[in-house]
């Protein structure tokens, strides 16, 4: 099992998102080997522990609650190389957690932010440049 969250702040809804996919799964007969738990944006390409369990060919299904805990952007691509080796990804609650595409922008503006000027300013600037943006859409 994987289970992420964006900052340290979200610790407590880390422990929740384990305690729920752990007990979908004993519903389902379904056997965790390992929890993978991990803080960190689901657009960094350079998690760790991520990483080292899509390396690991022993693990043969990777159980997510939702898709955007895998990978924000792209989670078909990784399926479709999962599926190619074999293994597979298995999504506990299918529908997307938000539909609103603002939190996304801001993530991804931010991650960009943070790599032309550092990770302290980073988001400041997102959240200045979201408010411009929305300020000048409204009439």
């Amino acid at each position: 099992m994987y289970a992420r969250v964006s900052s340290a702040d979200q610790k407590a809804d880390l422990d929740r998102q384990v305690a729920r996919v752990t007990a979908w799964a004993t519903g389902q007969g379904i056997a965790i080997g390992r929890v993978v738990t991990e803080t960190g944006s689901a657009l960094n390409g350079k998690r760790r522990k991520f990483l080292a369990l899509l390396r690991d060919p022993a693990v043969s299904v990777i159980v997510v609650e939702h898709r955007d805990r895998f990978a924000r952007f792209g989670a078909e691509y990784v399926e479709a190389a999962l599926a190619a080796s074999g293994r597979g990804l298995l999504v506990v609650d299918p529908a997307e957690v938000d539909d609103d595409l603002v939190p996304d922008v801001t993530e991804i503006l931010t991650s960009l932010c943070a790599r032309l000027y550092g990770q302290r300013a980073a988001a400041n600037r997102a959240a200045r440049a979201m408010a411009a943006a929305t300020a000048e859409d409204e009439p």
